[in-house]
């Protein structure tokens, strides 16, 4: 240690007795590492998440390929006889947590799987950089738009990370950076495509995590569309920052070439873009002179140009284009392109843990690459789910080939509070404040939803009307876990009657476990707690309404070896904003569009304050986004991968569910909002099997219902 002046040992003791801390010249004085350049921030630790949880597949989905395969050994080992993907790799759309995606995709079985493909060879990552804005969506509902509120994981996951300032989200930011690092091939890249918010921040900590040598390119993607400046230059560019996990990353330059345009020429004949020739084989060429030694340079027109870091050819994506999704993040398919091509090849694995509308999942499917994609946005996750299906049609009318592709999200989570905890309190005391800040949540939700507080019970935290009431996380989704443990419960001490309030649940947790438990005697209803509990006025004034799932009504046709499913009902029960409140905010001549008790209503004063109240979602119909049909939902066993206690090997274990095979679906697109509500005649063996029906509503959400049919 430097030796200190006595007046600074002084200093240093006054402050410590004050709970004060050091000023920053100490930093340097007490410790003998000398960095050139080091980035700090407030609760900067070194240590990174390395929770293992099982991946559950929600749902399959593949096109199939053909009506009859052709009847070879290679076909009939790889597909089934309708056409679907036996086996190899599967691709990957996660819902969830990335970072807990991200420790599990390193530290648990599916390593393997990611190592027998060679490794992650690209990630392309767009992370949210502006506050607030990247979970609101516009919903289109008849010729007017919606704006879709997050819900409330989605808010929370803002407030952690991005609404605490730059220390927060460089912590987030670090800590998911390292995961991917670790994931990366020897021979990967990453590109992280950022703007003028927080590219300073997000350079810095790239250099660190993965070496301040080994950046590539700093790319400057122009656009001209969008970003007038008044009172300043406008802003017209992103900043995409180009890194190797070594400093000789895969590249192929051959195959992001462009063609190659000669200047022209002025009036007296001379060609700035250098000397043009042909040569002996009849190649055209342009020479110039380089710096430096004058070495002559020549340049085949065929052969094209690599592009250089600033990126002018790639166009924002326009409003009329046909690949627009209306996702607010969306990103051109021809950047993803650009940079898919330089950093893998043919068969290689990319992935994107902030896939948006799943551009970077779209351009590698039809480029030949395997991908993993994930998002905490549910929303997110359904529009990649749409746009991929139709990929894979297209690919499949062009007689191309595709892969099957799976949703998946984590089927058991670490309970983690929302308020967070005081890092600098010691072990004991965290476990304190997070035992009463736990509590104060349960008390307010109880609160809400006007139920009287119960002890004694290891699910249980209220009873309300003759039923007990279970209240899930609130930073996570109510998983089946939890749901099999309130049936656990039920069955010791005979409850009958159960209501469970949860912010989300998970993918595919119903039907399948209410009749479960109902076939047990256990009547269980779900419902949604609303932001609206965090709202003190609205609790006391009794405004909060805890909302059911939504329902689905379908009719089963059969004629002889075949069956189809007709959707003939769908009800959700959502409230975001209210009649009343718009009414009193709205000035003369403007307009406020609200959902209340499962109805999207326009409410809107003319120019002589007069109100008028105009139901846009006038039929069921209209809350519904896309439908798909499973023809025989008990024919494919969810297996997840755990490591036994004792062995520490890895083991296969059914959960008790089903993976739902998406044999058939309808769903409105941009250009066609209308939607089948009778599915095709499916050909079936004879005898008695489930269908089931999944319902995703306008806003993401999915609900599955199944019918029992005999062929």
């Amino acid at each position: 240690m430097p030796r200190l002046t006595e007046q600074e040992q002084q200093e240093i003791i006054r402050f410590i007795e004050a709970d004060k801390p050091l000023p920053d010249k100490y930093r340097f004085l007490l410790f003998e590492e000398k960095r050139e350049v080091e980035l700090v921030w407030n609760g900067k630790t070194s240590e990174v998440c390395n929770i293992v949880l099982p991946f559950q597949v929600i749902e399959q989905v593949d096109e199939p390929r053909a009506e009859k395969p052709e009847d070879t050994a290679a076909q009939l080992s790889l597909f089934d006889e309708r056409g679907r993907q036996l086996k190899g790799w599967t691709n990957k759309l996660i819902w969830g947590d990335n970072k807990l995606i991200l420790s599990s995709l390193k530290n648990g079985p599916l390593r393997e799987e990611i190592e027998a493909q060679g490794g992650l060879k690209l990630i392309y990552i767009d992370p949210p950089f502006d506050v607030g804005a990247d979970f609101s969506m516009d919903i289109e509902i008849g010729g007017d738009t919606f704006t879709k509120k997050p819900n409330i994981l989605e808010e929370i996951a803002y407030r952690d990370t991005w609404g605490k300032g730059a220390d927060s989200f460089i912590a987030m930011i670090y800590e998911r950076l390292v995961l991917m690092r670790d994931l990366l091939a020897e021979d990967g890249s990453i590109y992280v495509h950022c703007d003028w918010r927080v590219t300073a921040y997000i350079r810095m900590v790239l250099d660190e995590v993965f070496g301040k040598d080994n950046i590539l390119n700093e790319i400057i993607w122009y656009f001209s569309q969008g970003g007038k400046g008044a009172k300043l230059f406008a802003k017209k560019h992103n900043t995409i920052l180009f890194f190797g996990k070594s400093k000789q990353p895969l590249f192929n330059e051959k195959d992001v070439r462009l063609p190659f345009t000669p200047h022209k020429q002025d009036s007296s004949g001379k060609n700035y873009g250098g000397r043009m020739g042909v040569d002996d084989d009849g190649r055209e060429y342009v020479e110039k002179w380089g710096t430096g030694k004058k070495k002559l340079y020549r340049y085949y027109l065929d052969e094209g140009k690599l592009p250089e870091d600033v990126w002018l050819d790639i166009q924002s994506i326009q409003s009329a284009a046909g690949e627009r999704v209306a996702y607010p993040t969306q990103k051109p398919e021809a950047l993803l392109e650009r940079i898919i091509k330089a950093s893998s090849k043919k068969g290689d694995l990319v992935a994107d843990f902030f896939c948006g509308s799943g551009t970077t999942a779209a351009v590698a499917e039809k480029l030949g690459r395997k991908w993993i994609v994930s998002d905490l946005g549910k929303f997110a996750i359904h529009t990649t789910r749409k746009r991929m299906i139709g990929v894979q049609r297209s690919l499949k009318a062009d007689g191309k080939d595709y892969r099957a592709f799976e949703i998946l999200n984590l089927g058991k989570y670490e309970r983690q509070h929302y308020i967070g905890v005081n890092p600098n309190l010691r072990e004991e005391q965290q476990q304190k404040q997070i035992e009463e800040k736990e509590a104060a949540f349960l008390n307010l939700i109880l609160r809400a939803y006007r139920a009287e507080k119960v002890e004694n019970f290891a699910c249980f935290n209220g009873k309300k009307a003759g039923r007990l009431v279970a209240v899930g996380p609130v930073n996570l989704p109510v998983t089946r876990l939890f749901v099999e443990e309130v049936i656990l419960e039920c069955r010791k001490k005979h409850i009958t009657k159960v209501d469970i309030l949860g912010f989300e649940f998970e993918m595919g947790l119903f039907p399948n476990v209410l009749d479960e438990a109902r076939a047990k005697g256990i009547d269980i209803a779900p419902k949604y707690i609303p932001a609206e509990v965090f709202d003190k006025r609205a609790v006391e004034k009794n405004q909060v309404v805890f909302h059911d799932v939504a329902f689905i009504e379908v009719k089963p046709h059969v004629k002889k070896n075949s069956a189809a499913v007709e959707l003939t009902d769908f009800s959700v029960f959502y409230s975001q904003d209210s009649i009343a409140n718009a009414e009193a905010a709205i000035k003369n001549k403007g307009s406020r569009i609200v959902v209340e008790k499962g109805q999207i209503v326009k409410v809107s004063k003319d120019k002589d304050g007069i109100v008028n109240r105009e139901v846009l979602t006038k039929n069921w119909t209209d809350w519904i986004d896309y439908w798909a049909v499973d023809f025989d939902f008990e024919n494919k066993r969810e297996i997840i991968r755990v490591k036994d206690e004792d062995s520490g090997e890895w083991e296969e274990r059914w959960t008790g569910d089903f993976i739902f095979e998406n044999e058939w679906q309808s769903f409105r697109t941009k250009k066609d909002r209308s939607l089948e509500l009778k599915s095709v005649f499916h050909e079936c063996t004879p005898g008695r099997r489930k269908i089931a029906v999944k319902v995703v509503d306008i806003f993401g959400n999915d609900t599955m219902t199944i019918v029992e049919v005999t062929v």
